[in-house]
């Protein structure tokens, strides 16, 4: 129901435009301000446990976007889906690089990590054009059912992993001084080191998000050319994941591919004959940009702050794509 989800709530359910988008905006903020302390509880109480809290939430939210009835109804809805989505970040990267680790695998981090993200790109654009699919048949009801259904696969899927032992990965040092450091998400990194690594992803992120946005709601085109647009656009991001595998993850590699990004996007700018070319090539970038970052925070993260370290990074993620969408909602539009 990615694609659905507007058409159910301002068609089928009613509720005025103007206040799907503010609750929109509301549900953006939550997830930037519930990131760091579910990072925090999925460190405190385990990453297997907040992937199954995760999932759990997610399909209620699932329950409450479908049954759910006017403005408190689609409030509930957007704060369960964000609580749910934050409950996940940070968590699955935290479990699958400690695993990496228990196993003596952990070269196998990124690979597994780029790929997992091409993948999960790819199956976005394959159940986007199967939702449309299943309510044009069976009508939103089907459609609702089905995305309930999948989201407690989720469940199943969370509640069937191990969580590996404490401290794998940490040494001696680092377990001598973590009762003392539990408290800051950024207490065993260096504050420079560690923005230097978040900001390029966040802002290529928060430009890509927006060029995009002005791309799909500039000038009129009909629903079949923005459906490929948008299918473009998530394949584009779906191979710069795949070949964030073959590529080394480090803060430089992080500052080069954010200033190609911002070469791209002023390049698409002063031209507007290449604008769609540049947010395609900018979305190519940021699936490389991103694996290549998680791969990176996870290696300088002491062992009990893997899960806040990568959800501070995507805390600062969903705050610049916030800042970037405003700016991009109040610039005019050109055929």
């Amino acid at each position: 129901m990615h694609g659905l989800y507007l058409l159910w709530w301002v068609q089928e359910k009613h509720v005025p435009v103007a206040v799907v988008a503010v609750l929109l905006a509301a549900g953006d903020l939550a997830i930037t301000a519930l990131e760091i302390p579910t990072g925090w509880l999925a460190d405190r109480f385990g990453h297997r446990v907040s992937l199954i809290a995760g999932s759990l939430t997610q399909a209620a939210g699932m329950v409450f976007c479908w049954l759910g009835e006017g403005v408190v109804g689609l409030l509930s809805a957007i704060l369960l889906v964000a609580l749910g989505d934050t409950l996940r970040s940070g968590a699955d990267q935290a479990l699958l690089y400690r695993s990496c680790l228990a196993l003596e695998r952990e070269p196998d981090f990124q690979r597994i990590e780029s790929r997992s993200r091409s993948l999960q790109l790819v199956a976005l654009v394959a159940f986007i054009l199967a939702g449309g699919a299943i309510v044009e048949t069976w009508g939103f009801a089907a459609g609702w059912m089905t995305e309930a259904a999948v989201s407690v696969v989720g469940v199943a899927i969370a509640w069937a992993m191990r969580e590996p032992p404490p401290g794998v990965g940490e040494s001696a040092g680092d377990a001598a001084t973590s009762a003392d450091a539990r408290s800051s998400p950024l207490s065993t990194l260096n504050v420079d080191t560690f923005l230097r690594l978040i900001a390029p992803a966040a802002l290529l992120g928060a430009t890509t998000g927006a060029m995009a946005f002005v791309a799909q709601t500039s000038g009129e085109t009909d629903p079949g050319r923005m459906t490929m647009l948008v299918a473009v656009i998530t394949l584009a991001e779906a191979i710069g994941a795949a070949v964030a595998a073959r590529l080394a993850p480090s803060v430089r590699s992080q500052m080069v591919l954010g200033g190609l990004g911002a070469t791209v996007a002023i390049a698409g700018l002063a031209l507007p004959a290449s604008f769609v070319p540049a947010v395609i090539a900018l979305s190519c970038l940021e699936g490389v940009v991103q694996p290549l970052r998680a791969a990176a925070i996870q290696r300088v993260a002491a062992d009990h702050v893997r899960a806040r370290a990568a959800s501070v990074a995507s805390a600062c993620d969903k705050a610049a794509a916030t800042i970037a969408l405003v700016v991009a909602g109040s610039v005019p539009r050109l055929r």
